[in-house]
């Protein structure tokens, strides 16, 4: 199995709290979905003799690209890469582009789930972020979504804002819980380096983001979402009744994937791959033949890093019998005995021969992780 993910770096405006790639000039769209086709087609015997079981729109917004835009994707990928029978095919959607004509359009596209970048359904929050949509809009469009058939439907919500309490939190969890999304991720507010908000702390205009009120937020949300049927099943997703991300899934299964557009990242098991983050530059130098990507082959300590930062993050763990398989047995023995002061302490359990973090080492996840690493 193999993924495909496809960066669109547009948005109608900047999110004070986003450092990934995109732009709000939207003059250059046209030339952009070409090149990005062009680089489907150059791309596809890296995927020759595999199934793509997932298609990933992310961004950016690619809830702007329109009906046309997403036909000609579709028709390059159908004619270059072997989809399989029932793909999960995702698009990231901001609430005030789904309106009742664009989901109908959304519905004959062969899209069969959203990702809707709510983050919050109270406008202190979303002006506070500088997000384009109002709270009225956040809930509307996930219920006209499920009105117009779309069942498979993620909800992102962030936690930590210094624009609510942690009643807020609780009344923001609440509402989505009640519009039943199979799917939930949340995310702590982080401050990223060259992001407006960054500057903003720097300034003394916004404070920095309360560990307190993270940790506090981190376990409502265990708390609630469990209560409502929803399983806990990385770090920052949740699902209910089994839906599970595929795509991201992938990523933390360490499978291979295909990304495409400017800034995207690609992973074959031993490399790393990603394209220049400048519209301008990536169609220039796809259009002239030229090279618009770097390449890192990873080290024996990279893979088993990865594999200890991805899979620790589920509910799934470390299969032991497979760090063993893929980096010997020593390997197994060292990760054992670096492990179990983080198992007396209860921040790790060792359970059918996988190591799986509790809820206390969840909520130091980053630190944990990084002192199992092979330095």
């Amino acid at each position: 199995m193999s993924g495909i993910y496809l960066h669109i770096p547009f948005c109608k405006q900047a999110c004070h709290y986003c450092n990934f790639h995109f732009s709000t000039n939207l003059s250059g769209k046209e030339a952009l979905v070409d090149a990005m086709l062009l680089e489907l087609t150059q791309r596809q015997s890296e995927l020759a003799g595999q199934t793509v079981e997932t298609i990933y729109f992310g961004g950016g917004t690619p809830s702007m690209l329109n009906r046309a835009e997403l036909d000609r994707i579709f028709d390059t990928l159908n004619k270059h890469y072997h989809i399989g029978d029932n793909p999960e095919i995702t698009l990231e959607a901001n609430p005030d582009d789904l309106t009742s004509t664009y989901l109908d359009e959304l519905r004959q596209t062969p899209v069969n789930r959203l990702s809707v970048g709510i983050q919050s359904f109270r406008d202190e929050d979303l002006r506070y972020m500088n997000r384009a949509h109002n709270a009225q809009e956040a809930a509307y469009c996930v219920q006209l979504a499920q009105d117009k058939g779309f069942e498979a439907i993620s909800i992102d919500l962030i936690y930590a804002m210094p624009t609510g309490t942690d009643a807020d939190w609780e009344r923001n969890l609440q509402t989505a819980l009640k519009l039943r999304p199979q799917h939930l991720s949340a995310y702590c507010l982080t401050v990223e380096t060259g992001t407006a908000l960054n500057h903003m702390v720097k300034k003394g205009t916004a404070p920095a983001v309360d560990d307190e009120a993270a940790n506090k937020h981190f376990l409502m949300l265990t708390e609630m979402t469990t209560a409502a049927g929803y399983e806990h099943y990385e770090i920052s997703n949740l699902a209910r009744d089994g839906h599970y991300a595929r795509h991201n899934s992938s990523y933390w299964k360490g499978k291979p994937y295909l990304g495409v557009g400017p800034a995207a990242h690609s992973y074959n098991g031993n490399s790393r791959r990603w394209n220049v983050a400048n519209n301008n530059k990536y169609v220039k130098a796809i259009n002239a033949g030229e090279p618009y990507h770097e390449t890192e082959t990873l080290s024996i300590a990279d893979q088993y890093n990865e594999f200890l930062m991805t899979r620790l993050r589920t509910m799934w763990g470390v299969p032991l019998p497979e760090v063993a398989l893929q980096f010997g047995e020593p390997a197994r023995k060292q990760l054992l005995m670096d492990v179990s002061p983080y198992i007396i302490e209860g921040k790790v359990i060792l359970f059918n021969d996988h190591l799986i973090l509790t809820t206390p080492g969840r909520l130091i996840a980053d630190t944990l992780i990084s002192d199992l690493f092979w330095v």
